[in-house]
């Protein structure tokens, strides 16, 4: 009898045939049951995902071919190409290869994640070989017994030992596929945390790289934010000994020391965060708070210039998340078809042989022989409903698996779509900022060079550059944004981080642990 793969359980099902959704009280005899399997009857939906649209483009509107060009760079929106493993390596920073290879080594989570999925493969064997191969158990009884007197019947106390020893060979045919198909569900099911797994790593690189850029990003504020400070104070001092001199009205002098105040208090908020992001990189990477790497150089980072962009029929094949839901409606059909085909007949055969008696001589010569050789068919008739209901139930969390692929397919398009507007946007308003801070810092040169020249006073150089200073602000923070929402387009295409053993980071884990279960027979066999 040839079966469908445990990976498709459904594979085999013609839709012209509706019997097997037939009334489990309507009567069925075994030869039509057989004739039906031996058809490759389905048992339940074949857990394909439902067709999805297809859109023309990820956003509202057509995306261009590249971004406006901001500090020299236009990034390119490549449609088609191959998403980059470890694209983090594109921002040309040796620190950041090395925080993300040192938090795929030794994340906790990551570890925990990675257990549980070889936990559910080692079920998933143990279910396997015990349900697809017959059971062998050895049984060996020595028993010493006594038996009362019955004096009305001349039956003397008795004393007598009883010595065996058999070997049980179960085995029960799945006729109609109900083991198949359990299996094939939870085969699909750890499929389900493969891909998790994957969508971890792939979550971790992420996080690490926006932290690292977070960080990086907060530094540069601080630093600048301290130098705005820095010229406040000064220009706050000068227009209070301008005030004493009576050259400034006390309006002025108060304006000043406000200004500087405000500026003065805009500083812990930033130096808070930045220590937050530390501290949360220094988890991500697998190390206490206290042992937060130091801060990368933002000016040294590249900003990648190509960004490949999968286009929608491809994205459902490479993000994990997906690929998880998928897993989860196979794992749903097989579902359906494992509670159809528990209202079947199933069939046992069993065999016992060995040696017994009531001493030792008879049990090792041959009048100790034992054997027993029997089947047993069983047919559910009346179970109160649970049966039906059982498939019904089936059926819906199905149909919740379906809706949930759809959702799932829908939402990866708006990530996508959020990612590519987002970084159009960013690159329109880091070009702004830095024109902006080009201009700015063009007045403050211009101003300083004429204060030499005695045609304006001092305090105007300082104004320039507060100005400068405050433009400067404002691209630090949007350069820093262009490079955390890139890193956030690269994870949004799907393609997951190299396993972290080809990283060299020294971590013991199976070099397919990540790989999704191709076959449920594969996965029971031992290594």
């Amino acid at each position: 009898m040839k079966m469908a793969p445990l990976t498709s359980p459904s594979s085999a099902r013609n839709p012209a045939r509706s019997h097997a959704t037939r009334s489990a009280f309507a009567p069925r005899s075994l030869a039509a049951c057989v004739a039906l399997a031996l058809a490759g009857c389905a048992m339940g939906p074949t857990g394909e995902p439902p067709a999805m649209p297809q859109p023309e483009h990820y956003g509202t509107e057509a995306q261009p071919t590249q971004t406006v060009a901001a500090q020299g760079v236009a990034q390119q929106f490549v449609t088609g190409a191959e998403p980059v493993p470890q694209w983090w390596t594109l921002y040309g920073s040796d620190a950041l290869d090395a925080l993300v290879n040192e938090g795929l080594a030794n994340s906790p989570n990551l570890a925990a994640a990675d257990h549980n999925l070889q936990a559910a493969r080692e079920q998933l064997r143990g279910q396997i070989g015990s349900s697809l191969l017959p059971t062998v158990d050895a049984i060996g009884i020595a028993q010493r017994q006594q038996q009362p007197a019955i004096p009305q019947f001349g039956i003397d106390q008795l004393q007598y030992a009883i010595f065996a020893g058999l070997i049980d060979v179960r085995y029960t045919f799945d006729v109609f596929g109900a083991t198949r198909l359990n299996n094939a569900a939870l085969a699909s099911r750890v499929n389900v945390q493969a891909f998790q797994f994957e969508a971890a790593q792939r979550a971790l690189a992420a996080n690490i790289v926006a932290s690292a850029l977070g960080a990086a990003t907060l530094q540069a504020q601080i630093d600048t934010t301290e130098q705005l400070i820095a010229l406040a104070n000064a220009q706050a001092d000068d227009v209070q000994k301008r005030y004493a001199l009576g050259s400034a009205s006390r309006t002025d002098s108060l304006s000043a020391q406000q200004s500087a105040a405000s500026l003065a208090a805009n500083l812990p908020g930033l130096r808070q965060q930045w220590t937050a992001q530390r501290h949360a990189l220094a988890v991500l990477i697998g190390r206490t708070p206290d042992q937060a790497p130091p801060d990368l150089d933002l000016a040294s980072l590249t900003l990648p210039a190509q960004v490949p962009v999968a286009i929608p029929s491809e994205l459902l094949r490479t993000r994990p998340d997906i690929e998880a839901a998928e897993a989860t409606l196979k794992a749903a059909a097989a579902g359906v078809g494992a509670a159809t085909a528990q209202m079947y007949p199933s069939i046992t055969l069993s065999a016992a042989f060995g040696q017994g008696g009531f001493s030792w001589p008879v049990v090792t010569s041959g009048a100790g022989a034992l054997w027993a050789i029997g089947a047993s068919l069983s047919q559910p008739i009346f179970h109160g409903g649970a049966l039906l209901a059982q498939k019904r139930a089936a059926m819906q969390s199905y149909e919740a698996a379906n809706d949930t692929y759809k959702q799932t397919v829908l939402t990866a398009f708006q990530d996508v779509a959020d990612r590519l507007a987002a970084l159009e946007h960013d690159a329109q308003a880091l070009d702004a900022a830095s024109t902006s801070a080009r201009t700015a810092q063009g007045v403050y040169e211009d101003t300083n060079a004429r204060y030499k020249l005695g045609a304006v006073p001092w305090y105007a150089v300082r104004q320039s550059e507060q100005q400068w200073r405050n433009a400067r602000l404002d691209e630090i923070r949007y350069r820093g944004t262009r490079l955390s929402d890139t890193a956030a387009l690269f994870q949004a295409m799907g393609n997951p981080p190299v396993n972290p053993a080809t990283l060299g980071s020294g971590r013991a884990a199976d070099t397919a642990a990540a790989a999704p279960v191709s076959d449920a027979s594969a996965a029971a066999r031992g290594k």
